[in-house]
């Protein structure tokens, strides 16, 4: 189901069976196969892909030379960066196709840098930010920064998306815009709620 406010290039590609939210774009040489769902407010760059078994949430931006494989789930707000790369399978042989192809999961509010590459199976953080280039082989922590190769915490990062500084006497991390952090018991940061 397409939502009538939903905007498609006259060269986008949109499966019969997908299900694109109201106000998203979909902008030229874009392709979304049957079963795929986009939510509201998303864009979706020239050059994308989204294959039948992704679930996309709401104000998603999905730049250019992005593909989206079966078995991923990208929560509301998340920024993916040009030719960001997802894998969904760990053994890949040509012509072999697993039974079921793992979950990946990108909680809300994370963005992947450009020509990063994400492995399967894993949990990329709340409001987490991976630098571009990155090969991420495990699960990133909310709030964390991640960079490298293997990809390895490099700092913590606000909703904001500013570099947040080391803790103070109170063990609170302080942005400039005025939020505060603690660590959480999953090993990233929660924000505290009232900058305090």
């Amino acid at each position: 189901m397409i939502d009538p406010t939903a905007f498609l290039h006259p060269r986008a590609l949109v499966d019969e069976g997908a299900t694109i939210g109201p106000r998203t774009r979909v902008w030229a040489f874009a392709h979304v196969l049957s079963g795929a769902v986009i939510g509201a407010d998303c864009n979706l760059c020239d050059h994308t892909f989204v294959e039948g078994g992704v679930v996309v949430g709401d104000r998603v931006t999905v730049k250019s030379g992005v593909y989206l494989w079966n078995g991923l789930i990208v929560e509301d707000d998340v920024f993916l960066g040009p030719c960001a790369a997802f894998t969904n399978d760990l053994r890949p042989r040509s012509r072999r196709y697993p039974e079921a192809f793992p979950r990946t999961l990108l909680r809300r509010g994370a963005s992947i840098g450009a020509n990063a590459t994400v492995l399967p199976e894993l949990t990329i953080g709340g409001w987490s930010l991976v630098g571009a280039g990155a090969v991420v082989t495990r699960d990133v922590p909310d709030h964390a920064q991640v960079v490298g190769n293997p990809a390895r915490i490099s700092g913590w990062v606000c909703r904001c998306g500013e570099r947040l500084g080391d803790e103070d006497g109170d063990r609170l991390r302080r942005c400039s815009c005025g939020r505060g952090y603690r660590s959480s018991a999953s090993g990233g940061l929660e924000e505290t709620g009232d900058g305090t």
